[in-house]
């Protein structure tokens, strides 16, 4: 742990500094009072809902919500507030109203490429002129402009860059993140990417988990050797990335004119070796093959799924595998949607992320992820809060801890501003509606 450089930039940053100093300082309890309603609150933690139960949503509408050490410890309705605490216990506590107000479970955005080392507009202007992702990709752009600017950009760099980004999606009320490398495509650039994450994990009070993404794209100089690039991954990049523990999961962009099923399956086998459980970016440009090897190999998730017919949800029932939807990516793209509405139908959980990158999703917004939900999807508000709370944090593995308002689970939620009801949250789109985002038990953000 590089203790000067963190130090060095928490100076510079003076929200860093204050969950440092709280963290490391006996932390108040902090009680919201008043709260209007108080959103999926859960008696008996569910791991994902899926089908049917992705309609409803459990809330508490007058509500109080306590927080102690950084947990959830109990929550109710205000009619029996006074007879849990005394007054000593509200003395120490920092109190919150939140009359007119509501408070939800912090976002949980199980897909994004947020380590960068620029925005790619040009490519977007390229898009809008009537070049297809695959045609950009074909001449340098895309994801192989990323990775050449990449090989030349610092470590502290791109820390700082992304501490930003991460900073802006807390605002926005997310709580936890997963961040993908692919944008380093050597074995140098690719543990670069990762130990900048493993930085993000230590500095940010957001939960990280990152994902080893060597096969996001085939190099130019692999070109025709498509199968050599799948060997250095196999046998150099993946024992470097577990030596120094760098991720938390592998994955592989299965996909027409990226990575073969054969290709994925070699991968999988060699990252599983390790210890890497298997994301898998599937079907966004055709029918690949994509979700049924990655319900072969028991995927976390399987993203994207624009490509979506009976054959991939027959797959997906009774698996373990999250289908994972991402509608920036689909609409910044002009792609088909993935079939929500087909899928939740059949019985299957449907979670949304957010693919926040520079070049397919240049936004990191889980509220108009949300939004897009019901607009684009078809999805009622209450499907669409559990796709982005519960059913995302299934994606990160981490719905025993976060994604809905459970005693026990950490405390990250977020207060919204005066809003009438939560089917205003997805209504209302365009502006952004998180009053106070509480991480960790820990005040991060006052918008």
């Amino acid at each position: 742990l590089n203790y000067l450089g963190i130090v060095k930039r928490l100076i510079c940053d003076s929200k860093a500094l204050n969950y440092f100093c709280q963290k490391f300082n006996n932390m108040k309890d902090i009680i919201i009072l008043n709260i209007k309603e108080l959103i999926q609150v859960e008696d008996s933690p569910r791991l994902m809902v899926k089908g049917a139960e992705m309609a409803e949503l459990t809330t508490i509408k007058n509500a109080f919500l306590h927080i102690s050490n950084g947990l959830i410890a109990s929550f109710g309705s205000m009619e029996i507030f006074g007879g849990k605490f005394n007054s000593r216990q509200l003395d120490n506590s920092k109190i919150i109203d939140a009359t007119g107000k509501m408070v939800f479970p912090s976002f949980c955005d199980s897909h994004t490429h947020l380590v960068y080392p620029a925005s790619r507009e040009i490519e977007y202007v390229d898009k809008i002129k009537g070049l297809s992702y695959e045609e950009i990709a074909k001449r340098g752009g895309g994801i192989l402009n990323s990775a050449r600017r990449l090989q030349d950009i610092s470590e502290e760099e791109l820390t700082c860059s992304a501490f930003e980004r991460l900073k802006e999606i807390i605002s926005f009320g997310t709580g936890a993140v997963e961040i993908k490398s692919g944008y380093g495509l050597t074995t140098e650039s690719e543990l670069k990417m990762l130990r900048v994450i493993r930085k993000l994990k230590e500095i940010s009070p957001l939960t990280i988990k990152a994902t080893f993404l060597g096969a996001h794209a085939v190099p130019l100089e692999y070109r025709f050797r498509q199968t050599e690039y799948v060997d250095l991954i196999i046998n150099e990049m993946i024992p470097m990335v577990a030596s120094e523990e760098l991720a938390d999961y592998i994955d592989v962009f299965c996909d027409r004119g990226f990575f073969t099923v054969e290709d994925t399956d070699r991968i999988l086998n060699a990252g599983m070796k390790y210890g890497l459980r298997p994301k898998i970016h599937a079907n966004e440009l055709d029918y690949s093959g994509g979700i049924q090897v990655g319900v072969k190999y028991n995927a976390l998730s399987v993203d994207h799924l624009e490509y979506t017919g009976d054959a991939e949800i027959e797959a997906l029932k009774d698996s373990e595998t999250m289908p994972t939807i991402l509608p920036g990516a689909a609409f910044f793209l002009n792609m088909p949607y993935a079939p929500a509405r087909k899928m939740i139908e059949a019985g299957l959980p449907v979670a949304m992320a957010s693919d926040f990158n520079p070049g397919s999703s240049p936004s990191g917004n889980m509220q108009l992820v949300l939004s897009m939900a019901s607009i684009l999807y078809r999805m009622t508000p209450e499907e669409g809060i559990n796709a982005t709370t519960i059913n995302s944090a299934y994606a990160m593995d981490l719905s025993r801890e976060m994604g809905s308002i459970a005693v026990g689970k950490i405390a990250n939620v977020f207060i919204t501003k005066p809003i009438p009801s939560y089917q205003y949250m997805p209504y209302y789109y365009g502006s952004n509606k998180v009053d106070t985002a509480i991480l960790n038990g820990v005040v991060e953000c006052v918008n």
